[in-house]
This record gives structure tokens, C-alpha cells and sequence, in this order.
């Protein structure tokens, strides 16, 4: 597995937890573009499995990462969800890269999303989209002599 294959599959996976609204002021986030073009991330990524040096968790408690909503609500986007085997082989790649990288899987996962974030922010959204062109006119009928 590359860090693009894992940049994806995390990417897929949260992606299926929007729309998201915030308990508090109520703002609905339709997707994950909009949720990081709206929040500000607080703090690192929390790896509570892999910094508990467990890489192969039958119980997971999961991967989060927290952020604040306009509002200075606080909201988290987590690994819950994930299949097992899924989860199994992007913590297997992280323990290797973390082995590799000299970092501490607070430390990878956070630069992580760092990419991730990049990537999301970059891609076209369908709100900044091109418009497509407007439909052409039908042709005025001929005179009839």
C-alpha cells in the first residue's frame, strides 16, 4: 500500500459522514470540502490505538480528529465505521512508515491530513465549477411567402 492508497481510502471513508451538522449552531456541512474550507483543525491527529502501541485492535477506539466550527464548536471526524481488515492494513502501512520516518504515529497521521486537507481543498467542487454554457437558442421559424 502507498500513502496516495491510504490518502484515498481515508479520504473515502470520511467522505461517508456528511453531511455533518454542528450540535450547537446547527451549520450543516454538506462534505468534507466544505467542512475543512469551514472549520479550523485543533490539534493533531489522535491515533488512540496505534499510540497505545496496539496495531491490530479487535475493539478499536478509533482514529479522530478534532475540529472547530465557526461557532468555536468543537466537532471530530473519526475512523468508526471503517471495516476491521480496512483499518487493520492502513495501521499495518502506518507502523512501517512510522518505523521508516523516525515519527510517532501522532506525528504521520497528522501530516497526513495535512496532504489529505491539500488535496481536497485543491480539487474542483461542483459550487466552483465552470458553468456550462446555456443551451442554444432555437433557430426563429422562416417567413412563409
Amino acid at each position: 500500500m502507498t500513502e496516495t492508497d491510504v490518502v484515498q481510502h481515508v479520504r473515502r471513508h470520511l467522505e461517508t459522514q456528511f453531511p455533518k451538522e454542528c450540535g450547537h449552531c446547527k451549520r450543516s456541512y454538506t462534505s468534507l470540502h466544505d467542512f475543512l474550507l469551514h472549520t479550523k483543525h485543533l490539534g493533531p491527529v489522535m491515533p488512540y490505538d496505534a499510540e497505545a502501541g496496539d496495531w491490530r485492535p479487535t475493539h478499536p477506539l478509533g482514529i479522530m480528529t478534532f475540529a472547530n466550527c465557526e461557532c468555536h464548536n468543537t466537532l471530530v471526524l473519526t475512523s468508526k465505521g471503517m471495516p476491521l481488515p480496512l483499518l487493520w492494513q492502513l495501521l499495518l502501512w502506518a507502523r512501517i512508515e512510522t518505523l521508516k520516518r523516525q515519527l510517532t504515529p501522532t506525528a504521520l497521521l497528522t501530516e497526513l491530513r495535512e496532504r489529505m486537507c491539500r488535496e481536497v481543498l485543491s480539487a474542483p467542487t461542483p459550487h466552483s465549477a465552470t458553468p456550462a454554457a446555456p443551451p442554444a437558442q432555437p433557430a426563429a421559424p422562416e417567413p412563409t411567402p
